[in-house]
């Protein structure tokens, strides 16, 4: 079985070992959960350059949503693009709150978020992207305090972003360690991760990693094996962190839903489908049977019955991945594509994500599902969240 995991990653300092933390269950049985978005300002802030005490009561209205629709838990973004919503030392203020990255926006909204979410009975997931630097490739945008503006050869530009190079020990340590400075400052109850790796190919552009490959790349079969190592060590060593500092807090990651074609590997799923593992480099399926991570949320954002990714084939194929392995299996919901006149003809009905709910009942390992995001929770479109909800 073609699995590439012959070049095993090099050891992290700790053995990570296996099992699941005691986060990520939600606190009411079974899991139901919003992804709060604040890249682009997408669901909070509504818009950069709100008063603090503004922006407190829009945070504070996310989370009585969650528990006005029955929600247990919110994966709250709190660092988007190599920033933070909070007070860190590693990187600065997010330009989401204010307008201007850097700038202090005169209140904490990760600690607002941890504490006014357990008053409500849910939990908070401090949600990251490991990489992502900026939506454009000039460092001289970016806050002067950045860390990529103190070390410009962190940086690579990709099809008009910024992002860290993930073949840098550097920067690995780094993007560790600014995470983990909220899972440390914070009761929260999980580090969430989003599926966003090495970047999701652009036609016609190149990653130049040459320089970080002639360094390092020795002993690998190819360039390819040598980027999946670098994300496998990023996981493997955050995972082995995070049990030593709180080992209550759970670690938590949302891939994009397939991670390779049976085309491709027969231990992959029947679908015809961009691959974690070929095209993001992210051997989502070894984490999972590593025991690396305590919960996994595929972004299962297509209908059943589609033709190149079904959701009905791939929930059993994460069910039988995630078997025997104590790691959690919540499913990601495209509640964003319902009523999307956009989108095919199974998202402008109302049940679809109902018959989502369903059939993972059927599948003993699917413990709840999550939804993206937070505006499409407000909105409830065709109604179709409430009578998921009511399964």
């Amino acid at each position: 079985m073609a699995t590439g995991s012959a070049a095993g990653p090099v050891q992290a300092a700790e053995d990570p070992g296996g099992g699941a933390g005691a986060g990520g269950e939600g606190r009411a049985g079974a899991f139901k959960g919003m992804w709060l978005a604040t890249v682009t300002n997408r669901d909070f802030p509504s818009r950069t350059g709100l008063t603090a005490a503004e922006q407190r009561t829009e945070l504070i209205g996310w989370l009585d949503l969650a528990v006005r629709r029955g929600l247990n838990t919110v994966v709250f973004q709190i660092r988007p693009t190599a920033d933070a919503l909070w007070p860190s030392p590693y990187e600065p203020w997010s330009q989401y709150l204010t307008g201007v990255q850097g700038k202090d926006p005169g209140w904490d909204p990760l600690g607002t978020a941890v504490t006014e979410a357990h008053k409500r009975g849910l939990e908070l997931h401090a949600w990251c992207n490991p990489y992502r630097v900026a939506f454009h490739t000039d460092p001289g945008r970016l806050a002067a305090s950045h860390p990529v503006r103190e070390n410009p050869d962190w940086a690579l530009a990709y099809n008009g972003q910024l992002l860290y190079n993930p073949g840098l020990p550097e920067v690995r340590k780094h993007v560790q360690d600014a995470m983990l400075d909220a899972v440390h400052r914070y009761d929260v109850d999980a580090l969430h991760w989003d599926d966003y790796f090495y970047p999701y190919p652009a036609s016609g552009q190149v990653l130049d990693d040459d320089d970080a490959y002639a360094r390092y790349g020795g002993g690998f079969a190819d360039r390819a094996a040598w980027r999946r190592n670098n994300i496998d060590l990023l996981v493997s060593e955050t995972s082995a962190r995070i049990r030593k500092l709180k080992p209550k807090v759970a670690f938590g990651i949302s891939p994009f839903g397939v991670w390779r074609n049976a085309g491709t590997d027969p231990a992959g799923s029947d679908t015809r489908s961009l691959q974690t593992y070929d095209d993001l480099h992210a051997d989502t399926r070894r984490w999972v049977k590593e025991g690396w991570i305590d919960y996994v949320i595929p972004q299962l954002y297509w209908q059943i019955g589609n033709s190149a990714a079904d959701y009905a084939k791939l929930v059993p194929w994460w069910d039988k991945t995630v078997k025997g392995t104590g790691v959690r299996l919540y499913l990601g919901e495209a509640l964003y594509k319902v009523g999307d006149p956009a989108q095919a003809d199974a998202w402008q009905d109302a049940a679809e994500l109902s018959r989502h709910v369903d059939l993972g009942r059927k599948y003993g390992s699917v413990g709840g599902h999550c939804y993206f995001a937070a505006r499409e929770v407000s909105k409830d479109p065709l109604g179709a969240l409430t009578a998921a909800l009511k399964r």
